[in-house]
């Protein structure tokens, strides 16, 4: 009887320990999840991606990220025209329809400005390298760890703050309370949580060794407004 009752005890301790981890404990035990085997300082990959919204066609994107070469390309196709932005070591190229002859008024039309293919890079970077990214300096975890339902579902949450020059947005992220898998980040436009969206996370691909979410659906929070999908694909 008392073996059975060391036994009870220290499973109760166990699971009590899992509920009341630190902001730390949780975003490690999510990063093993998503990346057991540390892959994601050297990732070097190809992201295929159909973006789904209402009353728009599909729009396949492919994104190349190679943070050991410090190199990223975004290739687009978006009603009959196909962009090329490459950012290598900070600097910047952008080609339509296959030539890097671009006038100023198209370069004007697309958007192909070296600032905003920097955002593409910074977006598709961030994104897809959660929640390893929570990790980057300018960060600020809040060191309380949240228990949240979300659509009926029970998580652990993580609050982050960021730097002014890296972020203004303030960031959640949910957690499975088992498996510790990141199922929703959500971020406000300052203290007024009805601004900014939610994402869902269903699904998940293996990329490089990391498991990335498949499908991420965007949402308004102040409505649940549906906004689009975009999902990775193979090619």
């Amino acid at each position: 009887m008392k073996t059975i009752l060391t036994i009870l005890l220290g499973v109760f301790a166990l699971s009590a320990t899992g509920q009341n981890l630190t902001a730390n404990q949780l975003l490690e035990k999510a990063i093993t999840y998503h990346d057991p085997n540390g892959n994601w300082e050297t990732f070097s990959g190809l992201l295929n991606i159909e973006l789904e919204m209402p009353d728009r066609p599909a729009r396949f994107s492919q994104v190349q990220i190679d943070l050991p070469n410090e190199f990223f390309r975004l290739t687009m196709s978006i009603e009959g025209n196909h962009t090329t932005r490459v950012v290598d070591k900070g600097v910047c190229t952008f080609t339509l329809n296959g030539s890097d002859k671009v006038s100023e008024e198209d370069i004007k039309k697309h958007r192909g400005d070296c600032e905003r293919s920097t955002m593409f890079k910074n977006y598709y970077t961030y994104l897809y390298g959660l929640p390893m990214k929570l990790k980057d300096p300018g960060t600020h975890i809040d060191p309380v760890v949240q228990k949240k339902t979300f659509k009926g579902k029970e998580y652990l949450v993580l609050r982050a703050t960021y730097d002014q020059e890296v972020g203004s947005d303030i960031w959640q992220f949910y957690f499975n309370p088992t498996t510790y898998a990141m199922e929703v980040y959500q971020f406000f436009k300052g203290p007024e949580e009805t601004t900014g969206e939610y994402i869902l996370l269903t699904d998940e691909m293996e990329i490089g060794g990391i498991k990335m979410p498949k499908d991420r659906a965007w949402y308004y929070n102040k409505d649940n407004g549906y906004l689009g999908t975009d999902k990775l694909v193979k090619k």
